[in-house]
């Protein structure tokens, strides 16, 4: 009796979580993006762990796209909506003054870098991060009178006009694009210190250069780590070399922080790696403690806007404040970067040793708790990519060391899905999306850690096996005994 009623319960809930799906799939956008992906239905969740209305669990590597620094429904983040919600406050109170803006923006101000933080000013904007990055382009442009931005290569600022404009997949350019520098996929094929130096050579040569085409900007935009790019941490040297070429030609430098601040790169912001001092920050995601909020920070002397020069109807979002004040001072009060930095570390090292395994894994890069794993034609000739007619060796000698090999963007697909059969939500990323990310809350426990790493390594293994179609690898809890 006992099993019959087990059987119609799991019968049950494998109807309605189809049922929802197949519901969504009939209303929703064809512009949705993860549900494509992730075909599950959560219905509760806490911390690293979500379970799904057909009844699995899952560990979340997504994190809200690293909205979640706490992960799931953490209790001082519940407790803290819960007080606003129980007081009586209001909820809606557009630009207006409230204890809890107040205690916000204190708390916010408190972790700012020090250069920044005795001379800034906060924007509320709308509730997404694009929004942010809207608004920062709207005041260095009033600010210096000037139109242009800078950006570059491989960024992501959000899926507004201006933003998108400044993002690697434009369609329209009305941005001028610069090198981002990286190792694996070197624009210039050297990587390193001295691809890092070839980068900021051209970002000097066209400001300086009266051909370029460039004007002098409004602003230079750049994330200190590219996310949707494929996790490409930027050089500190390279960095500093930004802020020394901008702060030189008056062009206020713009530090988007949306994915990599509150400690997820394992420095509160990660501007922080490099000591670097940005005029403009724009932050949202993990600011809002898992609920809608963005903010521009700036220095004070780039406050031109009249009363009104940007505005929005949800910049005054009570809850989110909150919860963006618990989250702000639990990752501060207990050493949540650190930790991020520290636990990290010792991933990316174990992860690197799956590469050294798998041929499939290209590169595995990141900082902090913000990782990604590249997938790769293993075989295939170097720097040859779908489309891609080669280089002519003749003329342009390839590296030294051969090369990055073509992006495999079916192959993480397929670790994506082969993840997702064990119970593991990972994102993917990068040129054509063949990097897998994991983006794990920064509460996760050396276990949960562990426990990510053994479900990627088998996925790897799995679709390693189906690849080469040969001798099927010993699955990674196998190697492990």
């Amino acid at each position: 009796m006992g099993v019959d009623a087990d059987v119609d319960s799991c019968a049950g809930a494998r109807g309605a979580h189809e049922g929802i799906l197949r519901r969504q799939s009939a209303r929703e956008s064809a512009a949705r993006t993860y549900a494509r992906a992730l075909p599950i239905v959560p219905v509760r969740a806490r911390g690293l762990t979500i379970e799904g209305a057909d009844g699995r669990r899952y560990l979340d590597c997504l994190s809200g796209a690293g909205t979640l620094a706490l992960g799931h429904n953490h209790p001082v983040v519940l407790e803290a909506i819960r007080r606003v919600l129980d007081s009586g406050a209001p909820l809606h109170v557009l630009d207006l003054a409230t204890p809890v803006k107040d205690a916000f923006t204190t708390e916010l101000f408190s972790t700012l870098p020090p250069g920044l933080a005795d001379r800034a000013r906060v924007q509320f904007c709308g509730p997404a991060g694009t929004d942010a990055v809207e608004a920062a382009f709207k005041l260095v442009r009033a600010a210096t009178g000037r139109t242009g931005l800078l950006a570059f290569t491989g960024a992501y600022h959000g899926m507004t006009a201006g933003s998108l404009d400044a993002s690697g997949h434009a369609a329209d350019v009305r941005v001028a694009r610069l090198p981002f520098p990286q190792d694996y996929r070197c624009p210039f094929g050297t990587g390193g210190d001295r691809g890092a130096e070839l980068a900021a050579r051209w970002t000097e040569s066209v400001l300086d250069d009266v051909k370029s085409g460039v004007p002098l900007p409004a602003g230079m935009v750049l994330e200190p780590v590219q996310g949707e790019g494929g996790v490409i941490p930027a050089p500190d040297a390279w960095m500093r070399r930004m802020r020394r070429i901008t702060e030189a030609r008056s062009i206020p430098l713009i530090a988007d922080e949306i994915q990599t601040g509150v400690g997820r790169t394992g420095t509160f912001w990660a501007v922080e790696h490099s000591g670097v001092t940005p005029d403009v920050m724009v932050l949202s995601k993990a600011i809002g403690g898992s609920l809608p909020l963005a903010v521009v920070v700036y220095r004070d002397d780039l406050d031109v806007w009249e009363p009104g020069a940007h505005a929005g109807t949800f910049r005054g979002n009570q809850l989110a404040m909150a919860a963006g004040t618990a989250t702000l001072a639990y990752v501060r009060e207990h050493g949540l970067a650190e930790r991020a930095a520290a636990l990290g570390a010792r991933m990316l090292s174990q992860l690197r040793q799956l590469a050294a395994e798998f041929p499939i894994i290209g590169d595995v890069r990141g900082r902090g708790l913000m990782i990604g794993v590249e997938l790769v034609q293993p075989g295939a000739e170097s720097g040859a990519g779908p489309g891609d007619q080669g280089t002519d060796v003749e003329v342009f000698p390839g590296p030294a060391g051969g090369g990055p090999l073509p992006v495999a963007p079916e192959l993480a697909a397929a670790v994506q899905r082969e993840c997702l059969r064990r119970g593991l939500i990972v994102e993917l990323g990068g040129r054509r999306r063949s990097v897998v990310r994991l983006l794990p809350p920064l509460t996760i426990s050396d276990e949960q850690a562990v426990a990510v790493l053994d479900r990627l390594a088998d996925a790897v293994t799995a679709v390693a096996r189906g690849h080469t179609g040969g001798r099927p690898h010993a699955t990674h809890c196998e190697r492990a005994g």
